[in-house]
């Protein structure tokens, strides 16, 4: 779940970190000749009957994107949504749509993808809350202050979808020892989890990632991620393509000025070892996806 607009060096305090389910990016202080018969004339391409929603939508979100962002800001101080709490109103929500023991096992993978990024946090020297979560959008951490240099924000974002990678690995050898479908389901959204957000995009962890490599792929992600929303639209993903548009443009509007070269600056040696876990997970996932590809729908085996 991990989405955040973000600072450069010498951000705000008390800003969030999260995910879908992953990483949040801090926010700034103060605040993506014919074989065939013809179709019949007047008819409309399926590209765009679909752009119409995604336009609506799109302008609603940004409409009311700053209250959304400020009711972000507001849960983690209020005492209801406790980690163990926010976990058990997920749980009732995903709930409604999977049984109770597939909610509560994807929950447990959200936490152990959003405990690999607090870890990190931590790591790095930077303070950071426990995970909250937020129904059908992932799961957030809070941090007070941004990481030092681009390395470190790398690091951070990755280190969810590894220790996410990690937890995969519990219901798969279950599913391997019991031939259960229910953890064969749940390891194949793990591994579908972690994959999603090594986009490289911006606010995802995959974004996080190429923050120590190249501006560019930040331009590649967010195209792929329009393409995505075209062809399957959800409401996650509209909300991704909005936040990561605006932090794109921001992003690369700064990525000249002083504060971003001295940010950005790291040595080849960091960037070869990015690059390659950063393809070596996606990799693993990529093939632990394939292994637990379900014949039958999600909500089947989930049942």
């Amino acid at each position: 779940m991990e989405s955040r607009p973000e600072a450069m060096p010498g951000g705000a305090p008390e800003t969030p970190v999260a995910s879908y389910a992953g990483y949040r990016e801090p926010q700034p202080a103060g605040h993506y000749p014919p074989t065939y018969t013809p179709e019949p004339t007047g008819g409309t391409p399926l590209w765009k009957r679909a752009l119409g929603p995604l336009v609506a939508v799109g302008f609603l979100l940004v409409k009311f994107g700053a209250k959304l962002k400020g009711l972000l800001l507001l849960l983690p101080k209020l005492k209801i949504f406790t980690t163990s709490a926010s976990a058990l109103v997920s749980v009732a929500a995903y709930a409604l749509i999977w049984t109770w023991k597939f909610a509560l096992g994807f929950v447990i993978l959200l936490f152990i993808h959003e405990m690999g990024h607090v870890l990190q946090l931590r790591r790095e020297g930077i303070k950071a809350s426990a995970p909250m979560f937020i129904p059908f959008l992932g799961a957030a951490v809070m941090m007070k202050e941004l990481p030092k240099d681009a390395a470190a924000e790398a690091r951070v974002g990755l280190a969810g979808p590894v220790l996410g990678t990690l937890g995969c690995l519990i219901p798969l050898g279950i599913w391997l020892a019991t031939g259960e479908e229910l953890f064969q389901a749940l390891a194949y959204i793990g591994f579908f989890l972690n994959l999603f957000n090594l986009l490289p995009v911006l606010p995802l962890d995959g974004g996080r990632a190429m923050a120590a490599l190249s501006p560019w792929m930040w331009i590649v992600g967010f195209a792929i991620l329009i393409a995505l929303a075209v062809f399957f639209p959800s409401p996650v993903i509209l909300i991704v393509v909005l936040l990561g548009g605006l932090e794109t443009w921001r992003r690369w509007k700064a990525r000249k000025s002083p504060e971003s070269k001295r940010y950005n600056k790291v040595r080849p040696a960091t960037r070869f070892a990015v690059a390659g876990v950063y393809i070596a997970l996606a990799a693993l996932l990529a093939i632990g996806m394939d292994a637990t590809f379900l014949e039958r729908s999600l909500s089947d085996a989930a049942g």
